[in-house]
């Protein structure tokens, strides 16, 4: 079973523009999400996806200096763009990795593409609080099998849902079959948002990126929690 690791990333957020390239701890946001990625052990390519636009071409360089494929496609029809990558690189698993979660959890990552094999599930995630996993949002993944990628392919109409390729899903819970997985309790803090749509939450990851990546260039969830309560909470009250 081969897993691919695409990643979705793009310069034209309507949010928060250009936020693939802020600068986190010296180098730019994707930059970080990747090296994080690329800590997996459970996945056999790891894929940049991104858009023929060519204010994406930065984005592109950045691949190339971590040695990453890369594969270029529709801008806003996100199950177009998954499904062709999945097929050009003969995936049977997809794992969907969203680059404005810049502090992913390679040991995350791996635990829900080990449940989704196990289960044989057509679904799973472990993204954010699904069925009160507990999870802070941004810390994890979703994955899907091929099939499951083709028959979104397939059926599909919605531009909404063409977009946000797990939307269908969950429109449609009944007819496939999904799960997720709890949250270790050291770090179940479902109030905890980690990704970046917007420059106030960029400023939130840039500080944890300030004071936890000198300490530590592979800091842990359980670090950005202590950072949390021991210093953001304490200046922030």
């Amino acid at each position: 079973m081969k897993v691919a690791g695409i990643i979705q990333a793009r310069m034209g957020s309507t949010r928060l523009p250009g936020k693939s390239m802020a600068d986190l701890a010296g180098k730019p946001l994707i930059f970080r999400f990747v090296e994080r990625v690329k800590r997996s052990l459970r996945l056999d390519e790891i894929v940049l996806a991104t858009t023929t636009k060519s204010e994406d071409d930065v984005l592109l360089k950045v691949a190339g200096e971590l040695d990453i494929k890369v594969f270029r496609g529709s801008e806003n029809d996100l199950v177009d763009r998954y499904y062709q990558v999945a097929r050009k690189f003969k995936a049977d698993i997809v794992v969907r990795l969203c680059a404005d979660n810049p502090v992913i959890e390679p040991a995350e990552i791996d635990r829900i593409i080990d449940y989704h094999l196990k289960t044989g599930n057509d679904f799973s995630s472990n993204t954010h609080n699904i069925d009160d996993n507990g999870y802070p949002d941004g810390l994890g993944a979703e994955v899907y099998s091929m099939g499951t990628v083709e028959k979104l392919w397939k059926v599909t109409v919605d531009p909404a849902n063409r977009e946000h390729p797990h939307s269908y899903i969950y429109e449609n819970w009944d007819k496939f079959k999904v799960g997720t997985i709890k949250c270790p309790l050291e770090f179940s803090r479902p109030e905890l948002k980690l990704d970046v749509n917007t420059s106030e939450e960029y400023e939130f990851i840039n500080a944890i990126y300030q004071y936890c990546y000198p300490r530590n260039n592979e800091f842990h969830i359980t670090e950005i929690i202590k950072w949390y309560d021991e210093v953001y909470m304490q200046t922030n009250i």
